[in-house]
């Protein structure tokens, strides 16, 4: 044994830490409550916790409800299969009684395809032929007598409202026609004029008095001012020298236009209010006797039928008697 306590040791001397009061007020609760960075981090932590339970109270709702949405539907598959293992039961339960009771009978006759078709036609064909086809011939023939009504009413209305326009275009020709003769007249003097087509309006274009009167009206504002009167020819025969001769030619005039113009467009007007009317009765004549002969065309493609499937029946019957007889024989 080698005795090492004369030997310096070279493992290194444990040094004791020493805690002063100083350093643990550091950590004092005061103290670590009110450190920033201890606020930040408890902070964060509060942060991420609440969302972490917020994410998992979510997802727990959200499984709870699939789970229910499912068990939901269980039980209503459950409810529909006792519901018709019930039904099916019953079912079967009158089946075997119905067997047993001896309820089936023990031979079934049908009738063709054919003889039910026979007498379908028939049927329909007795409903048409003498139901239906006659109610719509009585509604087309009170449908006809109304449509002649309406044409005779259409008509009046029609020549009404065409001379009612025919006079409207004749009135604006014969103030045309009176203006024209103004402007002629007042173009034919010398020296200062005034325009005289206002004074024509579609009430009193064919008057010559009235013309005249507002004429004299009129051309008195521009002879007369100031109390001094203009002499020149427009005023000497218009103001000055009274002359309704002139404006009843004037007039007479306008009348001649009036009436050329009414008898011309009265006839023209007239004649395509009533190519209007004579259309639309045309179309609801057409509308009125469509269903009659729908009618009918569908009553005698159904006797048809009726007579080709009652030919085939007597040949058929024809056939099997035919037939016994051989038999009896």
């Amino acid at each position: 044994v080698i005795n090492t306590h004369k030997k310096p040791s070279i493992r290194p001397r444990h040094i004791q830490t020493t805690r002063l009061l100083c350093e643990c007020e550091l950590f004092a609760p005061q103290n670590y409550d009110n450190d920033p960075e201890i606020k930040t981090v408890m902070q964060q932590f509060h942060d991420r916790t609440t969302q972490r339970f917020q994410e998992y109270d979510e997802k727990l709702q959200e499984k709870r409800q699939i789970y229910k949405d499912k068990c939901d539907k269980e039980i209503q598959k459950i409810i529909l299969k006792d519901k018709l293992e019930k039904e099916l039961t019953e079912k079967f339960a009158i089946l075997q009684t119905d067997i047993h009771s001896d309820a089936i009978p023990t031979c079934i006759c049908e009738k063709s395809i054919a003889d039910k078709v026979e007498k379908g036609c028939l049927r329909c064909g007795g409903v048409f032929g003498g139901g239906i086809a006659p109610s719509v011939g009585i509604l087309g023939g009170i449908g006809q007598v109304a449509l002649s009504a309406w044409k005779t009413a259409a008509i009046t209305s029609a020549k009404e409202t065409a001379e009612k326009a025919a006079i409207a275009k004749a009135t604006n020709a014969g103030v045309d026609a009176v203006i024209l003769e103004l402007k002629n007249f007042v173009n034919g003097l010398t020296g200062m004029t005034v325009d005289l087509t206002p004074i024509v309006t579609p009430s009193n274009y064919n008057c010559g008095s009235v013309l005249y009167a507002s004429a004299k009206k009129l051309a008195s504002k521009s002879c007369i001012v100031n109390g001094q009167v203009i002499q020149n020819r427009f005023c000497d025969n218009v103001v000055y020298y009274p002359n309704e001769s002139g404006f009843n030619l004037f007039a007479q005039a306008g009348i001649t236009k009036y009436e050329t113009e009414f008898a011309s467009q009265k006839a023209l007007l007239e004649a395509a209010e009533l190519d209007a009317v004579d259309s639309k009765y045309a179309f609801w004549q057409t509308a009125n006797i469509a269903p009659v002969v729908a009618i009918l065309v569908i009553v005698l493609i159904m006797v048809i039928i009726y007579l080709i499937l009652r030919y085939r029946r007597k040949k058929k019957m024809k056939k099997k008697l035919q037939y016994i007889k051989l038999l009896e024989e």
